[in-house]
């Protein structure tokens, strides 16, 4: 059929009736009952994205640099380099979804598109990462912090290595709420209202991107492909005692080999700030497990029983 042959719509109706943009968290009905084409589902993503864009340089400009303390620069200083590390996640996560959807094309077209779907929406995270690392890393530079080496940079890009695709959503999911508690606590301290208004806007985008990954992992537990038991693992591995969620404040730490997580690795001097808010986080992983999973916990001790009951099922 030639362009000419199809019909055309009336002028403006291409923009009308579709309502607030939104994230479509029950991912596989849209596929399955609903019939929504990957075209469709893209369309969505982008309409998000674009309703939540920002500009880096219009946020530095509102940055009164000298009545910045000694906190707020260490605080920078640390959120640059923990978003350095985040475009592995994302060209890791395009590279497996791409991996994925061509497995399951055959097996299960709806889950390729799932994964598809997964993979196209890596570009926006990508994107908006890049806001993340950009603002804080140019904020500590003109405030004459410790630069980034070429060699640091080089380290930071390590990527991620590959994992069960639900459990790679998972770690994923919590990797944003670590972010985003992390940064929330950041706002309490900061009295510069530029520098706050930063602070805010990111953790607002880390909390969209946790509820895409949960979207994503849903829809891979609705196809009946994918079992609660490994979105349980992952998060039993945060939650634990002495587990990932704990971060830098953590007794023992992994040497990981592979790939840098600064979240480990906090340096505040003597300031004498720490991240913390675990009970949050905690509530969040458990929320997030429950929408993912439908299977309702409450604390890690529930995490860690369930996920024992789930490797016997």
């Amino acid at each position: 059929m030639t362009i000419a042959e199809t019909e055309r719509p009336a002028r403006g109706a291409a923009l009308q009736g579709e309502g607030q943009p939104a994230i479509l968290t029950d991912l596989w009905d849209a596929l399955t009952e609903r019939q929504m084409s990957l075209v469709d589902v893209t369309w969505e993503q982008q309409r998000l994205h674009e309703s939540r864009r920002w500009s880096v340089v219009e946020m530095l400009a509102a940055v009164d640099l000298d009545s910045l303390t000694e906190l707020d620069r260490v605080l920078v200083w640390n959120a640059g380099r923990a978003e350095l590390t985040t475009k592995p996640g994302a060209d890791r996560l395009e590279r497996q979804a791409e991996a994925e959807c061509s497995r399951w094309q055959e097996k299960n077209p709806a889950l390729a598109s799932v994964m598809q779907a997964c993979g196209t929406w890596s570009r926006y995270w990508n994107e908006e990462e890049a806001h993340h690392e950009t603002v804080f890393i140019r904020l500590a530079q003109v405030t004459g912090m410790e630069p980034i080496s070429d060699e640091t940079f080089i380290e930071f890009r390590q990527v991620f290595p590959d994992d069960d695709m639900l459990r790679t959503l998972m770690l994923l999911a919590i990797s944003e709420i670590t972010a985003a508690v992390n940064y929330g606590e950041c706002q309490h301290v900061i009295q510069d209202e530029g520098l706050k208004k930063i602070f805010k806007q990111v953790a607002a985008d880390e909390i969209q991107h946790r509820n895409y990954f949960i979207a994503f992992a849903k829809a891979l537990i609705d196809s009946g492909e994918y079992h609660a038991k490994d979105a349980f693992a992952v998060a039993h591995l945060f939650l634990r005692e002495d587990g990932e969620l704990g971060g830098s404040n953590r007794d023992l730490r992994e040497d990981r080999g592979t790939h840098v997580n600064w979240w480990d690795h906090l340096e505040t001097g003597e300031t004498g700030f720490q991240v913390g808010m675990m009970d949050k986080k905690e509530q969040l992983v458990c929320s997030a497990l429950k929408k993912i999973t439908g299977i309702e916990v409450k604390s890690r001790d529930e995490v860690e029983d369930m996920w024992m009951d789930l490797l016997d099922s």
